[in-house]
């Protein structure tokens, strides 16, 4: 699946992690927050936040291997938060723009996002509607040559930082999965409050948002594609948004069996190293087999992807099994730094609490089997008149 030109892709970004951004990821981690726009131009810079958009908008026209091998690479950066906000700009905010948007809109946004010059995030979840997509509250309503948009929005990143929103909203009384719409709202606009900053267990070095919507007014023009088609076009936004996410694990995990490799080698406990008791040494095997087979999935997963193919089962099994991973290489792996493991500032530490997100954003462990059981028709068939 992947070439020389994909190594020159992950090159590239390797490059950019060790000069520009892990040399800082200490002091962003207790800033708790890191330079959003000066990291996305370093990207914009060098062609990689539009791999898979045209070229008419400064793409690079890639097929989404291509995005899948960035995602991966990304998972270099010594945190959590970052390689989140590059993703969010990437392949969570700017697909259905890309996709559905009109030239202007495209233009006005999507270009310089693709250049890093603008930042971006993706506004679904609220403080009562997390994974429950229909049910979301915040709505938008027609009054004249605008939308007038009021509500919230929840757990946003890049919410302090960003320029703009790819904002689901209701747009009619319809039913909910009819009467949702995708508007750009820019983050400047009157009625737009981000004045309360969330603090999180972990992604530290990602700045993330509740936002609030008052009377906020946008152009009609701003509506993504098609009013109505909203929750289409988030699910079709999930399903780049879950494959980037399992990528992006993959790089991550494997650093962390292999320092705590090289660690329990060089550490003793009555009379021999950690790493020679075999329920260690064994259990890094699993471990190890573990992530390659989540790299198997989510790879079969990206190339039926890219033939253009509905993957929403196997991206759903692959967000799935990196989540629920990711908790499982922390924890073994903490469990084997011992006391040193437990420390705030330990790098193991940090991974035990950035992936466990992985298993809520982007649709929770349960959404996940849920998709998978109606795919599969392991869902219990509901009665007639019944509940």
């Amino acid at each position: 699946m992947f070439t020389e030109e994909h190594d020159m892709i992950r090159d590239t970004v390797r490059k950019i992690i060790e000069r520009d951004i892990n040399p800082y990821v200490e002091e962003w981690e207790k800033e708790g927050h890191f330079p959003a726009h000066q990291v996305m131009k370093l990207f914009g810079d060098a062609g990689l936040l539009g791999l898979k958009y045209s070229e008419e908008y400064g793409g690079a026209d890639l097929d989404y291997t291509y995005c899948v091998a960035m995602a991966e690479e990304l998972g270099e950066i010594a945190c959590g938060g970052v390689p989140l906000a590059v993703g969010v700009q990437t392949d969570m905010c700017t697909p259905a723009l890309a996709r559905f948007g009109s030239d202007e809109l495209r233009e006005q946004y999507l270009r310089p996002s693709l250049t890093g010059e603008m930042v971006g995030c993706i506004g679904v979840s609220e403080s009562s509607a997390g994974s429950d997509v229909a049910s979301i509250k915040t709505t938008a309503r027609r009054d004249g040559d605008d939308w007038v948009i009021n509500g919230e929005k929840m757990w946003i990143t890049n919410g302090y930082q960003a320029d703009w929103m790819c904002c689901l909203v209701n747009t009619s009384d319809d039913k909910p999965h009819k009467n949702k719409s995708l508007i750009l709202i820019p983050m400047d606009a009157k009625g737009v409050d981000r004045s309360r900053k969330l603090d999180k267990l972990g992604m530290r070095s990602s700045d993330t948002a509740q936002i609030f919507f008052d009377n906020v007014r946008v152009p009609a023009g701003n509506l993504i594609g098609q009013q109505g088609w909203g929750f289409f076009y988030q699910m079709l936004q999930f399903q780049e948004e879950r494959l980037w996410g399992a990528a992006n694990m993959i790089r991550g995990l494997e650093n962390a069996v292999s320092e705590t490799i090289e660690y329990t080698r060089g550490r003793s406990a009555f009379g021999k190293s950690i790493l020679d008791n075999q329920v260690v040494h064994y259990r890094l095997a699993e471990l190890s087999t573990e992530i390659e087979a989540l790299r198997a999935l989510t790879y079969r997963a990206t190339e039926l992807y890219v033939k253009g193919q509905d993957v929403t089962r196997l991206a759903s099994m692959a967000k799935l099994k990196a989540g629920r991973l990711g908790r499982e290489v922390a924890d073994s792996c903490l469990q084997y730094w011992g006391g040193m493991g437990f420390m705030w500032e330990a790098k193991i530490a940090r991974l035990y609490r950035d992936v466990r997100l992985a298993s809520i954003g982007g649709g929770a462990d349960e959404i996940m089997l849920g998709i998978i059981c109606k795919m599969d028709g392991t869902l219990p068939k509901r009665k007639k008149g019944g509940a």
